[in-house]
C-alpha cells in the first residue's frame, strides 16, 4: 500500500511507531486537544484511498477530485472539512519541459491526509525538518497545510532559474547574430511552456489568497501569516515567469531589429559598390561602341583623360559614401 507515512502528533510530538489505518470511522472529538494525524499517500489506488477516506469521513467529491490528476489548484468547502488541491511542477531533465504533479490534502480538525500524484518531490524531508521543529508543528493541522503549500511552491524556483539561465543565454548570442532556425524553435518552445505553467499554477495565487484572507473552516485566524508568507512566494515565481516570457518575446523582436539593421548595412555596402562601378562600366560601354567616328576615338591623350576621370569620379563617390557611413 502507498502509504509513505502515517503518524500522530500530540503538541508537536510525534508517537513511536505508525498510525494503524482500520477503515473505522473515528469521531475527531475522540482525539485530544493539541493532537493530530497526519497521513501521507502517494499515487493511491481508489481502494487504497477509499480505507483512508472512511477512517477520516472524507466526502466522496473530494476523494473523487483527488484521485483524477488534471485538477487545477483550489478550496473547497466539505462540511467543517476542507479540501485543498495544490499543482507541483518540476523540470525534465532531458528538455526543456515542464513535468507537473498535483497534491490533494484533506483538512480536519484533528487530521490531515496528503495524497500526491505524479510528483517526485516526497514529502519525507518535509515531515522530518517539520519533526524537529515541534514548536511550530505543535500549532496543528492547518500549519502543517502551510507547510506542504510552501513546499510545493519552493519547487517552482528552480524552474525559474534554469529558464532564466536559457533565456538570458539565447539574449546574449542573439545580440551577436540572428537565431538559427533551432534556436528559434527552442524559443518558441519555452514560451509556450511558460504559457502552459502560468495557465496550470496560476490558480495557486487565488488558492493562497483565500487561505491567507477569508474565514474558513479548520484554518486559525493566527495562522493566516503563514499563508500570506506562502502568498508571496506564487506571486514572485509567477511575476519571474511573466518576466521571463516577454524576455524571450523581446528576444525575438530585438534580433529581428539587429538583423534587420545588419542587412540595412550590407545593402547601403552593397549600393554604394554598385554606384562607383557603374561609373568605369558605364563610360566602358560608351568608348566600346563600334563607331568610327566617336568624339577623343583618335585622339593621343584620349586613353589616359578616360582613366583619369574614371577615377576622379570613383574617388570621389568612395570619398562620399565613406563621409556619410555607407562604407
Amino acid at each position: 500500500m502507498p502509504i509513505i507515512a502515517a503518524r500522530r502528533y500530540t503538541e508537536g510530538k510525534a508517537h513511536p511507531g505508525e498510525l494503524a489505518l482500520t477503515g473505522v470511522a473515528a469521531p475527531e472529538a475522540t482525539l485530544p486537544r493539541g493532537c493530530f494525524d497526519w497521513i501521507g499517500l502517494a499515487d493511491p489506488t481508489a481502494q487504497e484511498i477509499e480505507l483512508v477516506a472512511r477512517q477520516f469521513a472524507l466526502h466522496p467529491l473530494a476523494v473523487e477530485d483527488a484521485l483524477n490528476p488534471r485538477q487545477l489548484p483550489k478550496v473547497d468547502i466539505y462540511g467543517h472539512q476542507l479540501f485543498v488541491v495544490a499543482r507541483t511542477a518540476m523540470m525534465s531533465e532531458t528538455d526543456d519541459t515542464i513535468a507537473y504533479g498535483q497534491t490533494a490534502v484533506f483538512l480536519g480538525e484533528r487530521f490531515i491526509v496528503t495524497v500526491r500524484l505524479g510528483s517526485a518531490r516526497a514529502h519525507t524531508d518535509l515531515r522530518r525538518a517539520l519533526e524537529a521543529d515541534s514548536e511550530h508543528l505543535a500549532e496543528g493541522a492547518d500549519y502543517v497545510l502551510h507547510a506542504v503549500l510552501d513546499f510545493i511552491v519552493d519547487g517552482y524556483l528552480p524552474i525559474a532559474d534554469q529558464f532564466e539561465g536559457v533565456a538570458h543565454a539565447i539574449e546574449e548570442a542573439a545580440v551577436d547574430q540572428f537565431p538559427d532556425p533551432s534556436t528559434i524553435r527552442r524559443i518558441f518552445r519555452l514560451r509556450r511552456e511558460l504559457r502552459r505553467f502560468e495557465r496550470i499554477i496560476g490558480p495557486m495565487e487565488e488558492l493562497t489568497l483565500r487561505l491567507a484572507e477569508a474565514d474558513l473552516p479548520v484554518i486559525d485566524p493566527s495562522a493566516r501569516i503563514w499563508f500570506r508568507d506562502v502568498l508571496d512566494h506564487v506571486r514572485r515565481a509567477m511575476a519571474r515567469m511573466e518576466g521571463l516570457k516577454e524576455t524571450l518575446a523581446a528576444t525575438v523582436e530585438t534580433a529581428g531589429l539587429l538583423e534587420q539593421h545588419r542587412q540595412g548595412v550590407i545593402t547601403r555596402q552593397l549600393a554604394a559598390w554598385a554606384a562607383i562601378l557603374a561609373v568605369p562600366t558605364a563610360i566602358a560601354g560608351i568608348y566600346g561602341m563600334n563607331f568610327d567616328y566617336l568624339p577623343e576615338l583618335h585622339w593621343h591623350w584620349g586613353y589616359p583623360m578616360v582613366w583619369g576621370l574614371i577615377i576622379l569620379i570613383c574617388g570621389g563617390l568612395l570619398w562620399r559614401f565613406r563621409r556619410i557611413g555607407w562604407l
